[in-house]
């Protein structure tokens, strides 16, 4: 019986994404969890794997086509066999370009896997790691998800139910498919086949490597994806933006007493945490900027959901989310902003990651900038740029006085609030910046 490639749910608020591409063509052959396709989540490329091993015996959705999850979008079969009925191209399809012979259909491919007793369908990072951990054999576990999808809570019954002695127990060496991948997104990226090297180990490209002066170039799914959110953004809102000076003195100097004790907690101190930092401070005292515009209403957020801007080079930037900032300790910020931003740059974020921010901060001046007026990242109130950070003379209780200076930018819509309530909020910004180590 064929099996169905179906489009997953990529994360609890990504219901759709584009086919960036097919890996595979129709007649190819296919091992079980070899990637056959690439998938784009608002920026996220994610490889979609074979559920079971066997032939591409059929394409139903075309590069480029945005669908919503649990589409199907091709099949899986042995060489020669039909695919269900009302299904459109139901032929059997070649093998490398020849015709099956007639007794193929009860063969098996050479050198490839048997297919699985089980279509385990999407299986969440959170489940496979899980089930690696525990030594759990997914076929054997009841689904109780959206059609039949193995949860979280399906595989610690599981483990319960087998500690009680009512499921066998685990061979000493699990399957390779068992072992989650270090760091790596769904089940697509996990479930790596043994000796295959993953898209994170690859070098980033070099700016520059593919523009050549008198040729076009294709846009990617990612800068189409910024071009069409950016002219979106300043259509839909009224932006003005303004801009405050702040001496990081204290900051830098609570940096350097500090950055060696972070690092032996696993956290590079960078001084975007700071910022993060402060960014929640002033949220807290003008919730306003919190918020989003829709309709006749604004929308004020529970959550502080800090979005970093992540600059990818030439390919683009993205922006991974630090969610429930408020409830993280500056050490708790810096590791998690590492985190992200690393992910970022090696391509192994999560869709959910990108989503549910409700303020952004782009830091402009690790180019050299001084001062930008960004683009606002739809649906939020707000954007801050944060420009470099340098030596410059200034007075200081009437003297003149050298120390580390940095200019930050809110850019914010018009139709939400007014220049004072933003100029209010940098101050605090500003504020607590300057007086880092004070109360802190």
């Amino acid at each position: 019986m064929p099996t169905q490639i179906i489009m997953p749910q990529l994360g609890e608020s990504v219901v759709e994404g584009t086919i960036g591409k097919w890996l595979k063509k129709e007649g190819d052959l296919v091992k079980e969890f070899e990637p056959i396709m690439e998938v784009t989540t608002d920026k996220v490329d994610t490889e979609i794997t074979a559920s079971a091993a066997g032939v591409l015996l059929k394409i139903l959705i075309a590069d480029g086509t945005t669908v919503t999850a649990g589409t199907l979008l091709g099949w899986i079969g042995q060489p020669g066999e039909a695919l269900p009925a009302g299904v459109g191209g139901a032929h059997p399809v070649a093998v490398g370009g020849h015709a099956p012979a007639p007794a193929a259909p009860a063969t098996s491919l050479p050198g490839s896997a048997p297919a699985p007793q089980r279509d385990l369908g999407f299986i969440s990072p959170v489940v496979a790691k899980l089930a690696a951990e525990h030594k759990v054999d997914l076929a054997q576990v009841t689904g109780t998800g959206g059609s039949g999808r193995i949860t979280k809570k399906d595989v610690q019954a599981f483990v319960e139910s087998r500690k009680s002695g009512l499921q066998p127990r685990p061979q000493e060496e699990p399957a390779p498919w068992e072992t989650p991948g270090d760091g790596d997104l769904f089940r697509p990226a996990e479930l790596q086949m043994p000796g295959r090297q993953t898209a994170s180990a690859a070098p980033p490209p070099q700016p520059g490597t593919e523009l050549i002066p008198g040729t076009t170039v294709a846009l990617n799914p990612m800068r189409k994806a910024i071009a069409e959110h950016m002219v979106r953004s300043k259509h839909t809102a009224p932006h003005v933006t303004t801009v405050f000076e702040v001496d990081m003195s204290r900051v830098a100097a609570h940096r350097e007493t500090n950055k060696a004790m972070f690092a032996r907690d696993g956290a590079n101190l960078t001084f975007t945490a700071y910022f993060v930092a402060a960014s929640v401070a002033a949220l807290k005292a003008y919730p306003v900027i919190n918020s989003s515009f829709a309709d006749d209403r604004l929308l004020l957020k529970k959550e502080i959901n800090i979005g970093v801007a992540v600059s990818l080079g030439d390919e683009g930037l993205i922006v991974p989310v630090v969610k429930r900032a408020d409830e993280k300790s500056l050490l708790a910020l810096a590791r998690e902003v590492n985190d992200l931003a690393n992910r970022a740059r090696s391509k192994r974020l999560k869709p959910d990651e990108v989503q549910g921010g409700t303020f952004t901060i782009t830091n402009h001046g690790v180019s050299g900038s001084l001062f930008a007026t960004p683009i606002i990242n739809q649906p939020q109130c707000g954007i801050l740029g944060v420009g470099a950070i340098q030596k410059r003379v200034t007075v200081v209780n009437d003297a003149i006085a050298i120390r580390p200076m940095c200019y930050i930018s809110l850019t914010f819509d018009h139709r939400i609030t007014d220049g004072a309530t933003a100029d209010y909020f940098l101050a605090k910004m500003k504020e607590t910046l300057e007086g880092w180590g004070q109360s802190s």
